[in-house]
This record gives C-alpha cells, structure tokens and sequence, in this order.
C-alpha cells in the first residue's frame, strides 16, 4: 500500500484500463480511468459522446441490483465498485469512459479496480479536500431495511446482513475504512446471489452475464465456491455502501450503520446527506 495524505486531493497517476462482462448485460464491456485535474469522477459512455454523466447522487436513474447512473439517453450501470475503489484509495478526480453500458464485474469484487490504482499511483492535486462531516444523525427506512448516519471523526460502517438460509443467517460486521482495511478487508468481497433467484432475475434483464467466475452462488444446501471471508457476504455489503456513498462527491466523516440495506436505501441516505448539506452550504 502507498501512503495517502488525506488532507490534499488527488487523480490517477496514470490511465488503466480493464474488460470483462457486465454482470447484468451479460456483454463484454471496458472500462479506461483517466486523469482529471477537476469535476470529480465523471462517466462517458462510448455509445454518447459528448456527454458526461457526473458521479453524484442526482445522476442515480436505478438501482435494480446495482447503481445505474445516467444523463439523457446515456446510461451506465453497475458503477458501486469502482466508485469504492476510487473513494477509498482517495480518489477524488477521474474521467471514466465505458465501453458498453456497464462496468466490469471481473471477480465480483473491487479487488482488481484496487490492484489497478495501485499499479499506476495516485497523483496529489494542489487542492485539499473538505470532507463532508454530519452535523446531526440522518436516517432513512424501507420497510425492514434501516440506515442510520451518525457524526463520527472519520468513515466507518457497520452492517447487519439477513437471510432466511441455513448458510448465511445473519452476518454483522463494523469497519473503519481507510485505504489499507479497504484494501484488504472489503474490496476482496464478492457478490453474491441465490440459486433460486437466477431464473426471476434473468426474467428481468438482469444478472444475464452472472457466472461462477463474478458470483459466489449459494444453493439451498452449500456455497458452490469457497468463501474468501467466513462473513463474505456482509463484507460485500459494504464494499457497495462505501461506493454508493462516494456520490456524494466528497469523503463523508460518519458512522453508517445499516441493517438489510442494498442500494436502493443506501441511495435514499445519500440524498439525504447530500440536500442537507447543500442547505447548509446555501445558509451560510
């Protein structure tokens, strides 16, 4: 790991690039992260030139089991582990063209963004950077789902996963997020899914490109791949928080404890954060 001062702000040393399949789209897909002097983590889709989608909050057009962002016709899904990455490794700027509609799945994980990052540096800008710091807690709930923001001297999520299956039950984990427990301890978690759930989501359009190689598959009566945490799956929970969390375009200093959350709820937080700290902004 190379040392990150988090008090300027940063782009990539250096363009990387890497391919695979979307997860959903089930197409092969690239993507090329660029440096940028300014404006944050901007995506361009090859499909749209000329148009930019920025990465914050009010670019979110879905969330149907990944974060899609949009502006105008063009589109781009599954943007949450990139985001981590970029986020966590401290990140601020980047230019992301994507070659297709949807990122990479890779492993299923973040890991290969993170090794990416690393390989080619991270660059200091002439700027610091200005957390976000919560000045009351924030919360949002969807049904059985419940997240809650508090004020907190840096990043750290907890997370309380649910299942109804033998083999996953439930799973509890709290982490600070720094680049190196990030690196290690989250970015390597991979997503998840149900045996009996591929048929459904395939009938949506989604999880078309899901296989083995992106996906650990839980069948009513094993795991059909082995786990690289023994609480896996609440470890990838949150590696999708902290990259849902990097729409709001600045490093958020907060305690988010989240129980059976997924994007659509970590999303609504997000807004939430995010309006209120523009009305913030707007009253000084």
């Amino acid at each position: 790991m190379y040392s990150i001062d988090r008090e300027q702000q940063a782009t990539v040393r250096d363009s990387f690039s890497l391919r695979g399949i979307g997860i959903h789209s089930g197409q092969a897909v690239a993507v090329t992260v660029h440096p940028a002097q300014d404006g944050g983590v901007r995506f361009e889709c090859s499909r749209y030139p000329g148009v930019t989608i920025p990465a914050c909050f009010s670019s979110v057009r879905s969330t149907p089991r990944s974060t899609v962002l949009a502006a105008g016709d063009a589109r781009v899904a599954t943007t949450e582990h990139l985001l981590a990455a970029l986020s966590a490794l401290g990140v601020d700027h980047a230019r992301v063209v994507v070659e297709g509609e949807e990122l990479p799945a890779l492993d299923g994980s973040a890991v290969e963004y993170v090794r990416a990052i690393l390989a080619v540096g991270r660059k200091p800008l002439d700027r610091r950077r200005e957390p976000l710091r919560l000045r009351r807690p924030v919360w949002v709930s969807e049904g059985e789902a419940h997240l809650l923001a508090l004020p907190a001297p840096g990043l750290r999520l907890s997370y309380v996963l649910e299942y109804p299956h033998p083999l996953v039950g439930t799973q509890v984990a709290s982490i600070a997020i720094t680049a190196e427990r990030f690196a290690t301890a989250v970015a390597p978690a991979r997503t998840f899914g149900f045996l009996e759930w591929a048929e459904q989501l395939r009938a949506r359009g989604l999880a078309l490109g899901a296989s083995p190689e992106n996906t650990v598959v839980i069948a009513p009566d094993r795991i059909l791949a082995p786990l690289r945490f023994p609480d896996e799956f609440v470890r990838h929970k949150i590696l999708d928080l902290v990259g849902d969390l990097a729409l709001l375009g600045r490093p958020l200093h907060a305690h988010v404890i989240a129980v059976r959350g997924g994007h659509a709820t970590n999303i609504a937080l997000v807004t939430q954060i995010g309006t209120d700290a523009a009305r913030q902004m707007e009253s000084v």
